[in-house]
C-alpha cells in the first residue's frame, strides 16, 4: 500500500519526530494538516509549522498548515473541518504533541503537570474523538499515537510521576479507541521508540550530550509509514517499538539511523527493555 492521495491530520509537527513522519508520507504524495502553536521560530527550538509545511511540499506533498493550541476544542473542530473540506476527507490522525517535563512530584508545578495532561491525554483524545466521524469514511483508518508501551515495572515508578502520567494517558486512548473502533475498522495504535531520539525538544529538556546515544527521527518515520500502511482491519491495539516494526518489515541494517555514535551505546528510551545485549541504559532512566 501507498500514502499516495491519504490525508494526514498530525498534532505537533513543526519538528522532529512529527515532521519527519510528515516528510516519509508527503513523498507518496500524501496531504498532511499540520496542526502547531509554533509560527514563530523559538529560541531554543529551531522550526515552524510553515518550515515543516514546506519540508513537506518539497517531498512531493501538500500541507495544510494550521496555528493553534491542541488543548483548545473550537480550534481542534476547526482544524478537523478544514482539513476534510480542503483534501476531502481524513484517513490517519497522528497524535504527535506532547509536552515533557522530568521532575519529580515535590518540584513540578500544578501548571506543568496540566500542561502536560491536556497537551498529552487530553489533547490526543480530542484530536481522535473530533476525526472519528471522517475516519469511519476512509478506506484504511488509521490512528497513531506517539507513546509508550504501559508498563508496571517498578523501576520505572521512582521519579517523573507526572510525566508517566501524561504518557501512559496517551496510551490508554489508543487502548480505548482500538476497541471502541474495532468493529469499524478504525485502527488505533500507538509506537515508542526504542532508544533516545536526537531531536531539539530532548535536547533542550535532557542536554546535548545525549545526542551521540540517539537515533535520528527517520527511524520514527519509517516505522510510522510501516503502521499506516498496513490494512487498519488486520492491525490495531498495538503498542509498536520503532525497530521491532522495521525489523518485521525485513529492514536489516539499523545504521543508517545512528546519530554519530555506535549501535552498542545508543541509550533506551523510557518503559522500554533492550533488544539485545546492546543498548545499555545511559542516561534516561
Amino acid at each position: 500500500m501507498s500514502l499516495a492521495g491519504v490525508t494526514i491530520i498530525m498534532s505537533g509537527g513543526s519538528r522532529g519526530i512529527g515532521e519527519a513522519i510528515a516528510v516519509r508520507a508527503a513523498r507518496d504524495g500524501a496531504n498532511v494538516a499540520l496542526l502547531a502553536k509554533t509560527a514563530e521560530p523559538h529560541p531554543n527550538l529551531p522550526g515552524t509549522i510553515y518550515t515543516a509545511a514546506e519540508a513537506v511540499e518539497a517531498a512531493g506533498g501538500k500541507a495544510l498548515p494550521l496555528v493553534g493550541d491542541v488543548r483548545d476544542d473550537a480550534f481542534v473542530a476547526d482544524a478537523v473541518a478544514q482539513t476534510a473540506e480542503t483534501f476531502g476527507g481524513i484517513d490517519v490522525v497522528v497524535n504527535n504533541a506532547s509536552a515533557i517535563d522530568l521532575s519529580r512530584t515535590e518540584d513540578i508545578s500544578m501548571k506543568k503537570y496540566d500542561l502536560m495532561n491536556d497537551i498529552n491525554c487530553r489533547g490526543s483524545f480530542l484530536l481522535s474523538k473530533t476525526s472519528i466521524p471522517w475516519l469511519k469514511q476512509s478506506a484504511n483508518p488509521h490512528i497513531l499515537t506517539l507513546s509508550p508501551p504501559i508498563s508496571l515495572d517498578p523501576k520505572w515508578h521512582t521519579t517523573f510521576t507526572a510525566y508517566t502520567i501524561a504518557k501512559f494517558g496517551m496510551s490508554l486512548v489508543t487502548m480505548g479507541l482500538a476497541g471502541e473502533l474495532r468493529e469499524d475498522g478504525v485502527a488505533a495504535n500507538s509506537l515508542w521508540p526504542r532508544t533516545a531520539i536526537d531531536t531539539a525538544a530532548v535536547r533542550n529538556v535532557v542536554g546535548p550530550g545525549l545526542s551521540a546515544s540517539s537515533r535520528t527521527p527517520a527511524i520514527m518515520a519509517d516505522a510510522a509509514y510501516e503502521i499506516l500502511t498496513r490494512p487498519s482491519r488486520e492491525c490495531t491495539g498495538n503498542f509498536f517499538i520503532d525497530d521491532d516494526v522495521l525489523e518485521g518489515a525485513g529492514v536489516t541494517d539499523f545504521s543508517v539511523y545512528l546519530n554519530g555514535g555506535e549501535e552498542k551505546d545508543l541509550a533506551l528510551d523510557f518503559w522500554v527493555e533492550p533488544k539485545g545485549p546492546h543498548n545499555p541504559d545511559l542516561s534516561l532512566h
